[in-house]
């Protein structure tokens, strides 16, 4: 692990929060602790309803000089909040048009009944249209985490959806997502693509930021900012997470030689 990035990037769920759970206040308060020492970004598939649920909210009243060294990138980059006069503003979005959401939600929805994966006892909405991604949520945006580590727990069941998804939107990107959930958004826009625009709108190099993240796998939705050459931590949950937090902080901090 680098010792010095001067941006750290986290995924959300599984990696600084249980899936679609609010911060535990132990990695609310080492976010906070971070920004004092580095610029500090989450980047996560989930829309900015989500980002705030999950962290703004469990902030508490962080000061404004720090949060603004807070960057949000929900729907995995394709859109971007900085925290500007007193709100999170949004800088960009990648918006599908409506045709592309309309065949997205058709082709996500027929390959899941035909996989046998159209649950008929889910918790909140499966499809969402989320303006710049299409998420389909096997058991629903509000099911509990015990359901969700238990309906594909090899993540093979959201491999084949993708796969057949995929083949029937060719111009569009269709990926696995959180532990129960697949992400449709235009071609060739990823984390990989959020990291990119990352850089060049903070004028942060790759090579001197980390990614933290529970995804890091070839099939994984933080895959494609490994293979971008960005410096990695591989994590299995929030605890883990914590840890590393904790010692970024530690050296961080510590005076120059």
């Amino acid at each position: 692990m680098t010792t010095t990035p001067r941006l750290v990037a986290f995924d959300l769920d599984d990696t600084l929060a249980p899936s679609k759970s609010p911060l535990d206040p132990r990695m609310a308060d080492l976010l906070v602790r971070l920004l004092g020492v580095a610029e500090v970004c989450v980047i996560s598939g989930g829309q900015i309803g989500q980002f705030r649920m999950q962290v703004i909210d469990r902030l508490g009243s962080t000061d404004a000089a720090l949060l603004s060294r807070l960057h949000l990138m929900p729907t995995c980059g394709t859109q971007y909040y900085r925290y500007q006069d007193d709100a999170w503003a949004q800088v960009y979005a990648q918006n599908l048009t409506d045709d592309e959401k309309v065949r997205a939600l058709a082709a996500v929805e027929a390959s899941a009944r035909e996989l046998g994966y159209w649950e008929t006892e889910t918790w909140g909405p499966v499809l969402e249209d989320r303006g710049s991604q299409i998420t389909f949520s096997a058991l629903g945006q509000a099911a509990p985490v015990s359901a969700k580590v238990t309906w594909d727990p090899d993540g093979s069941k959201k491999n084949r959806l993708r796969a057949a998804a995929q083949a029937q939107l060719p111009d569009l990107e269709v990926r696995s997502g959180g532990s129960t959930s697949v992400d449709i958004t235009r071609r060739g826009i990823d984390k990989a693509y959020g990291m990119n625009r990352l850089a060049e709108l903070t004028g942060i190099p790759l090579g001197e930021m980390l990614f933290v993240g529970d995804r890091l796998d070839e099939q994984g939705n933080d895959y494609p900012v490994k293979a971008l050459g960005v410096p990695c931590v591989a994590v299995s949950g929030w605890e883990d997470t914590a840890d590393v937090v904790a010692q970024l902080i530690a050296e961080l901090s510590a005076p120059v030689a």
